[in-house]
């Protein structure tokens, strides 16, 4: 049987918990800061799990990042030629896994359309049609574009409005600069969703954008950081580019934070209450002369 002392300190505990509930029921929080300290309480209080607690971080976030911090490089899309015929995508369809994929103009700049794997599929087997003579530009669907500055939070309640699950994604000027599927913007929230096409590419901790900035992991390895940007930081102390940074900075940094080490900057993109998890890195303007 519990001691009466230790009785009245839980109960104390408890009330005090429900008693800031309470409170943020009663009015809006001033700001993230204040409904993340009752949150965690809450999590203290094991009225919320650690993972959920994590998921609503990352849900908030969400509402701040944009297009750009998410998409998939041009330079690494699957596109369609219009003017293939069905037979000569075909090998590429199965390869890849995808489901979607853009199909291009003749010249392979512009996106006309968005190719539906299904769509392909069904085509082709159809015995009354002459599937293998058919051209790609037949079979695509309107292509859905966006630009690459949209809060993901809005991208994603047009996908879900839509029936959108991809969009091609264009830069100030118009140009493809990449393309988002509703599964990137969902990962940002449950966390990376892997299937049994996915393949972890030696190349997959960083991307390079078309500005030149480049999207890193913070779980990043020190060595195939060093690596790619030619860097000399030490992984005797730590292992990844977070753990660098987490020391750098001396404390856990949140979204938005700035940090200049070894001619790069750094820029957390997105962290929670325990750990870093994307990065902006943009190299100095001397280093890119150098170069």
């Amino acid at each position: 049987m519990a001691h009466p002392e230790m009785k009245d300190k839980n109960s104390q505990k408890n009330r005090s918990w429900l008693e800031r509930l309470s409170a943020l029921l009663a009015h809006e929080p001033k700001d993230r800061e204040e409904l993340m300290m009752i949150l965690r309480d809450a999590e203290d209080n094991n009225i919320l799990s650690t993972d959920n607690l994590n998921m609503i971080e990352r849900i908030l976030q969400v509402s701040e990042m944009q297009v750009r911090e998410v998409m998939i490089p041009k330079a690494q899309m699957i596109m369609l030629p219009a003017n293939d015929v069905i037979e000569d995508v075909l090998p590429i369809v199965i390869s890849s896994g995808h489901s979607r994929f853009p199909v291009v103009d003749h010249v392979g700049k512009e996106v006309i359309g968005t190719l539906l794997a299904k769509d392909l599929l069904k085509h082709y087997f159809n015995k009354e049609s002459d599937g293998k003579k058919t051209k790609i530009r037949e079979l695509s669907r309107p292509a859905v574009c966006t630009p690459q500055s949209k809060r993901l939070d809005i991208l994603l309640r047009e996908f879900r409005i839509n029936r959108n699950h991809l969009a091609i994604v264009l830069d100030e000027y118009g140009n493809v600069a990449g393309l988002v599927t509703i599964e990137d913007v969902l990962e940002q929230i449950v966390g990376e969703i892997e299937d049994e096409y996915d393949i972890e590419e030696e190349d997959s901790f960083i991307k390079l954008l078309n500005d030149g900035s480049y999207i890193v992991k913070a779980a990043t390895p020190i060595p195939e950081f060093n690596d790619y940007f030619g860097s000399q930081f030490e992984d005797t102390a730590f292992d990844t580019i977070g753990g660098i940074l987490i020391n750098k900075f001396g404390h856990l940094p949140k979204r938005g934070d700035v940090k200049k080490i070894q001619n790069l900057r750094f820029k957390i993109l997105q962290s929670d209450s325990r750990r870093i998890h994307l990065l902006e890195v943009k190299k100095s303007i001397k280093e890119i002369d150098r170069k």
